[in-house]
């Protein structure tokens, strides 16, 4: 199984025995309301797989916590997992990163997500999926690849690795608000800007030749890659696809610009 599959794949593989179907939708879409590919289970960024005692969104939760949900949702430890979301890639690559950083390594993002399976005309359920058993799925934490406030602020200073952000480029260059009314906009020092957006085509990926174009031009100087944005999930966007043409690292710095902000007192 590749990192990134097709709906017309995944439609061949559904029923697969050890095949694990995840939803990581995180916003309302109208359009798709009670639409659920068949046999998927919710996954819960925020209130199962985020540590709820951070002050900061979306906080990878510890090892047991993860451990403990995703044998909740029948994971096992050779289970292949494929993760979608309602907005065609977006949580969908976070919850690809946080398994991938539990140390399970088959697991792959839906191009396109629902909506494009949609437009496929493929069937879909009305109600999530429930686990058929227990799974035993054990977490073997790669907690290097969860980046630090006190990492990335030594960085700042000393730039040794480059941190990529996947937010707008009006919010970067602190032209524009954050939605999190508290903060400021702006930009880590040192940092560049890949708008999330700029890696996709649509719902999709773009072809990979452009993101090999995308990245020269973000890191021409081919320093190690830290990516970070609003709170953690759309620099797993930009991330994923770097992977896809150049498998270097899967560092994320998970407090991203909300953490930033706050203990820099970049407050209104």
């Amino acid at each position: 199984m590749n990192k990134l599959v097709s709906a017309a794949w995944l439609l061949d593989h559904l029923g697969d025995p050890d095949l694990i179907i995840l939803d990581a939708s995180m916003a309302d879409a109208n359009e798709y309301e009670n639409q659920i590919i068949l046999g998927a289970q919710k996954f819960e960024i925020k209130s199962v797989f985020s540590d709820q005692t951070s002050q900061f969104p979306n906080t990878f939760p510890t090892a047991a916590q993860f451990e403990e949900a995703a044998r909740a949702l029948g994971i096992q430890n050779d289970s292949r997992v494929v993760v979608y979301d309602n907005k065609g890639v977006y949580s969908s690559a976070r919850v690809w990163w946080m398994l991938k950083t539990a140390g399970h390594e088959s697991v792959a993002v839906l191009d396109g997500g629902l909506p494009d399976w949609v437009q496929n005309d493929y069937s879909t359920a009305t109600n999530y999926a429930e686990p058929t058993e227990q799974g035993n799925i054990e977490i073997q934490l790669k907690a290097s690849n969860i980046k630090l406030f006190e990492e990335v602020e030594a960085n700042s200073k000393a730039p040794d690795f480059l941190v990529v952000d996947a937010r707008s480029k009006g919010r970067f260059e602190g032209t524009a608000p954050e939605p999190r009314a508290q903060l400021q906009s702006g930009c880590i020092p040192h940092s560049v800007n890949l708008p999330f957006t700029e890696v996709l085509e649509g719902v999709k990926f773009k072809k990979p030749q452009e993101l090999v174009q995308l990245f020269k031009q973000v890191n021409p100087e081919n320093k190690e890659l830290v990516f970070s944005c609003g709170s953690g999930i759309t620099a797993c966007i930009i991330l994923f696809a770097r992977e896809l043409v150049e498998e270097k690292g899967l560092l994320v710095y998970d407090g991203s610009w909300t953490e930033w902000a706050e203990k820099k007192g970049l407050t209104n």
